[in-house]
């Protein structure tokens, strides 16, 4: 009996692993919704893993999600405050409004929504509600700059390291540009080129 169990169980696991393959950052909404998230359209998720309780997070549109983004739905110190209630749980939700990035590493604490147009940066940790158009970035994450002055600064930088003969379709983007290979090429050569001596 529990040999049977334990090669169902390994047969579950593996076409979960395989299920969870078939799908791409730009598809994996429909695989996080068949979860119970609510995602919304247009997002680039790496992440196949929102927490225990999928459910308790909703994702808006166009959002991206780097990889290793842990998601914790539940207060999990709760544990050591079981010796009077054993089955004390508590649970919150994740809201991310849309357009946003979340950046790689970073953990999501039960109930915090990051508002619209946000940032946050590797490795932050979000404890608290992050404000619509904000850049946050550290543990906890804590504003950092708004997103008009995160924008002025990125348009700087990439008018200076834009290579000048990048070619992008109308109504294309840099992912989805048939001369994508193309431009990769020319955009390392351009960046070897431009920071050549910060690389010696």
């Amino acid at each position: 009996m529990g040999l049977a169990r334990e090669i169902v169980s390994a047969y579950a696991d593996l076409r979960a692993s395989l299920e969870k393959r078939r799908y791409t950052p730009f598809t994996k909404a429909e695989y996080l919704r068949k979860l119970g998230a609510h995602v919304g359209e247009a997002c680039y998720i790496v992440p196949t893993d929102l927490g225990t309780e999928p459910y308790l997070v909703k994702i808006g549109n166009h959002v991206a999600i780097a990889a290793e983004v842990a998601f914790h739905t539940h207060d999990g110190g709760v544990w050591v405050l079981r010796d009077g209630c054993t089955d004390l749980q508590v649970f919150g939700p994740i809201v991310i409004e849309d357009n946003c990035i979340i950046g790689h590493r970073s953990s999501l604490m039960p109930n915090v929504r990051i508002g619209r147009n946000s940032v946050v940066a590797p490795n932050s940790v979000v404890i608290m509600d992050v404000p619509e158009n904000s850049v946050v970035m550290g543990v906890p994450a804590r504003p950092f700059g708004s997103l008009e002055k995160y924008r002025q600064k990125c348009l700087e930088r990439w008018a200076q390291q834009r290579p000048s003969d990048i070619k992008i379709e109308p109504g294309e983007t840099w992912w989805t540009s048939k001369h994508r290979t193309a431009n990769r090429d020319k955009l390392r050569q351009h960046l070897l080129t431009l920071f050549s001596d910060q690389l010696k």
